[in-house]
């Protein structure tokens, strides 16, 4: 079993994974994995908000309490500030254990910007599932046929679960300041095909997500390919983004369109669409509805998980995303992409140039405001 004081994961053999697309797909196979639970749950969670969603998988915790097994649940204060008191308290009174990320306190600018933006499930070993889903009505399609959040997230068996039990231990010890039960079942011995590595297992992850990003877009061969819920990117990111697509590799950027939570975001991003579409990086806007999604592809290697490529999000955030190395995933991927292509609204270089003047005002705005917010950050990070 890995070490949860390791920094980087080493990569791992024979694994299986499966590609899960919005709700309609995710929730079903992570609810049935925890009715299946005969030891262990591990829960880590950034967005919680009470509702039908949060009412199915407490029900299933509950179950799996009265049914003997362990259930460890770890909420992001911040993010969790839907869940209502009586829903913390069905949860604590069911059996479950539950501990709070870094809870809010007055007066610690410093300490409450600091987040668990994660969002992890394994069970009993055997399985573990690693998206940008959130536990709220927003990401349900049937609480929302039309406006669910488009999101996805990977089912994943064989050796590489037992990293991210690590991940999850690690994190449990510190904020709930006690051990885990040993674990009964382990998956370790599924009979995959598939490479695979957690990456951002420690504090700050979001930075080796970033980095192991860069290292492929320098070396993509044929492609790279990247959908984000918000577009802040890095300098070298952006460099490293036109200088592939100048060497003739298929750079695609999937984004989100009008529909998002956080329109101030999308218009500071608008700020690096002209440089981009100058080296000839190729720009689609999602329209059917948010893009919540994050999923990166270079070649046959893909990484997805809770990670944006943003600039607070490297800063501030605890991430973790599972990276694939198999053709037939890549494929999976691929499908996925072209598929949102499709239902995407292209964004060309000489149309970009035209937009109203007002549009241009407010990406020189929030940029601004997105670069103070940056400078205020780095001066805080310093005086930790």
């Amino acid at each position: 079993m890995a070490t949860i004081f390791q920094r980087h994961f080493p990569w791992r053999e024979n694994n299986d994974f499966q590609l899960l697309v919005d709700g309609g797909e995710i929730f079903p196979a992570m609810l049935t994995s925890i009715r299946a639970a005969q030891s262990q749950i591990f829960l880590e969670m950034y967005l919680v908000e009470s509702g039908s969603l949060l009412d199915q998988f407490i029900a299933s915790l509950m179950n799996a309490v009265q049914r003997g097994v362990n259930v460890y649940v770890l909420f992001d204060d911040y993010g969790a500030r839907g869940l209502s008191a009586r829903d913390r308290q069905r949860i604590i009174r069911a059996g479950i254990h539950l501990a709070i990320y870094n809870p809010l306190r007055l007066g610690k600018v410093r300490r409450n910007l600091l987040r668990d933006h994660r969002k992890l499930l394994v069970v009993d070993m055997a399985q573990a599932f690693v998206g940008g889903m959130g536990l709220t009505d927003a990401f349900d399609v049937e609480v929302n046929p039309q406006t669910f959040w488009h999101d996805v997230a990977v089912r994943i068996e064989g050796p590489v679960v037992a990293d991210w039990y690590a991940v999850f231990c690690r994190n449990w010890r510190y904020w709930a300041k006690q051990d885990v039960l040993p674990v009964g079942v382990s998956g370790a011995d599924v009979a995959g095909v598939s490479a695979g590595r957690v990456a951002g297992g420690h504090h700050f992850g979001a930075l080796s997500i970033h980095h192991f990003f860069l290292k492929r877009v320098r070396n993509a061969e044929r492609r790279v390919w990247m959908m984000t819920a918000y577009f802040v990117p890095s300098h070298r990111l952006l460099h490293a983004l036109r200088k592939a697509a100048k060497r003739g590799v298929d750079v695609c950027l999937l984004l989100p369109g009008s529909k998002t939570d956080h329109p101030a975001v999308r218009y500071a991003g608008h700020r690096y669409y002209y440089s981009l579409l100058r080296a000839g990086v190729r720009i689609f806007e999602y329209q059917p509805r948010f893009l919540h999604a994050k999923v990166l592809m270079c070649d046959d290697w893909v990484s997805l998980g809770s990670s944006n490529m943003d600039r607070w999000n490297l800063r501030w955030n605890l991430e973790a995303n599972q990276e694939i190395e198999n053709s037939d995933f890549a494929a999976c991927a691929r499908e996925l992409f072209e598929t949102d292509f499709a239902s995407s609204e292209a964004c060309y270089l000489n149309t970009w140039q035209m937009r109203p003047r007002y549009r241009r005002v407010l990406e020189w705005f929030w940029g601004k405001v997105a670069l103070w917010l940056e400078n205020i950050g780095s001066r805080i990070r310093r005086k930790r």
